[in-house]
């Protein structure tokens, strides 16, 4: 993924709600989300290059998303996709510091990433720049793009405002409704360039890629989910978009949790 917003404990019904859209070149084959038929407790989409995920979600309580980190234009193949980080621990079944300090010795093998995991208890970060770290997260509202955790990137601020503003309209509601959500992470609009961050892609490439929603022929945003975490399901709604931001579909699916 390349943009995130989540709240930690901030809503008496769903302990975590993330919202997010992927960026990915619109030629990369992928599956839209659904029951993954190796292991069918697990929902998601999955990459068919790498045979990995961005989002996915398991009704053995476990959730994992990734984004990469920026670091200028890409030079070199890592050994190891970054999807398979989502794949492997929604499949696992043990807890996410455990499985953390295991992926530790070679997190280096792996493209830049950031990787967000829930385990039924604990919601953990994870990164390997520019080493490696992994933290437990604080309750509150936090966002997480291609930079660092919480960097207040314009799309970042747009996500985290939206999902502020829609916890504080109505935390009770059994039926919310998801539509302002989805709202913004349809957002095209083009931050200024005094906000934009400097991750060596060049100042037209950082105006391209500041809005949530990024528009584009070859590239650009394939989908926009939102994910309802509660004590006894999970709510994952999938919007896809082909080039240029066309409409291609949507699913949605209550997974019990066990």
């Amino acid at each position: 993924m390349c943009l995130i917003a989540f709240a930690w404990k901030m809503h008496p019904r769903w302990p975590l709600i993330l919202i997010g859209n992927r960026d990915e070149w619109h030629a990369r084959a992928a599956t839209e989300a659904g029951f993954q038929p190796d292991a069918p407790p697990v929902y998601g989409g999955r990459d068919l290059e790498a045979n990995g995920g961005w989002l996915q979600v398991s009704a053995r309580a476990r959730l994992a998303a990734v984004t990469n980190v920026r670091l200028g234009p890409a030079t070199r193949s890592a050994p190891r996709s970054r999807g398979a980080l989502v794949a492997d621990f929604v499949r696992d079944t043990i807890n996410g510091e455990r499985w953390l300090d295991a992926l530790a010795p070679d997190a280096a093998d792996y493209g830049p990433f950031q990787l967000l995991l829930w385990d039924g208890e604990q919601l953990l970060l994870a990164g390997n720049q520019p080493s490696f770290f992994q933290q437990p997260i604080e309750a509150g509202v936090h966002g997480l793009s291609n930079g660092p955790f919480d960097a207040p990137w314009p799309k970042v601020r747009r996500l985290r405002a939206a999902l502020e503003d829609w916890l504080a309209a109505d935390t009770t509601s059994s039926e919310p409704g998801l539509e302002p959500l989805f709202t913004v992470l349809a957002d095209t609009r083009i931050a200024p360039d005094d906000e934009l961050p400097d991750t060596g892609v060049g100042l037209e490439m950082e105006r391209w890629l500041s809005s949530p929603f990024v528009m584009g022929d070859r590239y650009g945003t394939r989908c926009s989910s939102i994910v309802l975490v509660g004590r006894d399901q999970i709510t994952f709604v999938e919007r896809r978009f082909g080039p240029d931001g066309v409409e291609q579909g949507q699913s949605e699916a209550t997974i019990p949790l066990s």
